[in-house]
């Protein structure tokens, strides 16, 4: 049997089944499709045009219309013929139309079939720039056939000796019928099948043609969010799909844009600011969202996928973070990345905790780096239990840096015999609620935070020895949230108060 898995032409057995096909992550989900059937291509109704200028994405009034008139060879006839302030005409080319020879009238957006001298083989795609009234040698209807629904800014910036480059029907998130979501492996292959098993993104900013790093704070944020290999569908819609693991996250608006299908943004404000959204059809663009780069790859995989959906996805770049890393293997990195690396000490063994500049596009478009670093008996490693105290984990990580960088920092404010206080800036309005608290013996090096019954809220402690009574923040057990452990006690010898500790999570 032929299978076409993610673009190339596989052979496998008869009888096999999607598992022999794919070595992958068991919890991703693969787009699966049956060959088209004629009449499932045919019922979209919406066709992207890609031009020399940019992309735009038309909603025809019906569907017929995109048999009849998108037959293969059109795109190579529609050059910009003529152009002014109120339409751009893209042709000739032959059609069967019958001219009425009186106007019409037209709103911007409109995208109307007419014709030249009221001949049908000189036929025109003309695409309306504002509300006026013309004769275009159209049907008697007006010859509207569709309207610009993603990318209207394009009707303003086409000129002379623009093209269309490719004329594409856009396949619905709706047309399920010969396509599906899988996880099994077991699932049975059929001869023509297409299988995509990943989504492959490239970000905002980043070429052939240099690096801008006008949007590399956001892009960043993205590259945050898909490190791990993983978009975690938490919201399916018509228009898109949302991972919302890294929410909330203030996140800079940089890049405002049409939403194409395709399209990656990441949301900068309300209750969901710092989710990453993957548009399945165009919208217009919004202020509360940031482009951060569009899907190059598997667009039917995200067409399809719904919630609870885990799929697998890379982005190019790689993000590049060194934070965390030893030293000699920061220094791998960069030179396999092509990128100068310089460290404030060398001697010893040390652990990157900071990288200048931050973010991977200003990275590689200066190809050199700065880092700071840390002796390693300074920084502490830890493991937090998220499955047992969620929230405070997520608080810690906020407060310490640990969401965004795999080493972060709290300030030690107190030591006395066994306990270690650390206070890290929490912001007003953060509640900490009871949750994990233990009941009897709390084992030495415990990870631990006080919780809102007591007046120390948010102080964090860890215990060189077994309690029963008090905490690691010294709290009553009621008031303490146990957050993890530390994995290295010995490292706490030389800790003094007033100094940053830095504290590394293993995961």
């Amino acid at each position: 049997m032929e299978i076409l898995l993610d673009g190339k032409h596989v052979l496998v057995p008869a009888g096999s089944r999607l598992g022999d096909l794919l070595g992958r992550d068991e919890r991703c989900s693969v787009a699966v499709i049956r060959p088209a059937l004629e009449e499932d291509a045919a019922a979209s109704q919406e066709v992207r045009f890609v031009t020399s200028a940019g992309d735009m994405t038309v909603e025809m009034a019906e569907a017929a219309t995109v048999s009849r008139l998108f037959r293969p060879g059109l795109a190579e006839r529609l050059h910009v013929h003529w152009q002014d302030r109120y339409a751009a005409a893209f042709g000739p080319f032959e059609s069967d139309i019958r001219p009425a020879r009186e106007p019409g009238r037209y709103e911007r957006g409109d995208v109307i079939l007419g014709c030249g001298g009221y001949d049908p083989s000189q036929s025109y795609l003309i695409f309306a720039r504002m509300r006026h009234t013309a004769d275009y040698g159209a049907q008697a209807d007006g010859g509207v056939i569709g309207r610009v629904v993603t990318g209207r800014g394009l009707l303003d910036r086409i000129g002379d000796g623009d093209r269309v480059i490719e004329v594409e029907r856009i396949f619905r998130r709706a047309d399920r019928s010969h396509a599906l979501i899988t996880r099994d492996a077991e699932f049975p292959l059929e001869d023509g099948m297409q299988v995509v098993s990943y989504v492959e993104a490239e970000v905002q900013g980043f070429g052939g043609d240099g690096i801008d790093t006008e949007t590399a704070r956001s892009v960043e944020h993205f590259l945050l969010s898909v490190q791990n290999g993983q978009f975690a569908v938490g919201r399916s819609s018509s228009t898109h799909i949302a991972d919302a693991h890294l929410v909330p996250t203030k996140v800079p608006a940089e890049f405002s844009g049409p939403r194409l299908e395709g399209t990656i943004t990441v949301r900068t404000a309300g209750k969901s600011s710092g989710a990453v959204y993957i548009y399945t059809q165009g919208v217009s663009a919004s202020p509360a969202h940031t482009v951060v780069g569009r899907v190059v790859h598997g667009i039917e995989l995200v067409r399809f996928a719904g919630e609870g959906d885990v799929l697998a996805i890379h982005a190019e770049p790689e993000q590049f973070d060194l934070v965390g890393l030893a030293l000699p293997e920061a220094e791998a990195v960069a030179a396999r990345r092509g990128v100068s690396l310089t460290a404030d000490a060398a001697v010893g063994d040390r652990i990157v905790v900071g990288q200048t500049p931050a973010t991977t596009l200003e990275v590689l478009a200066a190809g050199e780096v700065r880092v700071a670093t840390e002796s390693s008996e300074h920084v502490i490693s830890i493991t937090l239990d998220e499955a047992a105290a969620p929230r405070s984990v997520t608080i810690f990580r906020e407060v310490t840096g640990l969401k965004h960088h795999a080493v972060g920092k709290m300030p030690l404010v107190f030591t006395f015999e066994d306990v270690f206080l650390f206070k890290p800036k929490i912001g007003k309005g953060v509640g900490i609620i009871p949750e994990n608290t233990p009941a009897g013996v709390v084992p030495a090096f415990t990870l631990a935070m006080t919780n809102d019954s007591r007046r120390g809220t948010g102080m964090v402690g860890i215990r060189t020895t077994p309690n029963a009574e008090f905490g690691p923040t010294s709290e009553p057990l009621t008031g303490t949230n146990v957050i993890g452990k530390v994995l290295d006690a010995g490292n706490l010898a030389g800790m003094r108060e007033g100094a940053t500790v830095y504290v590394k999570e293993v995961k």
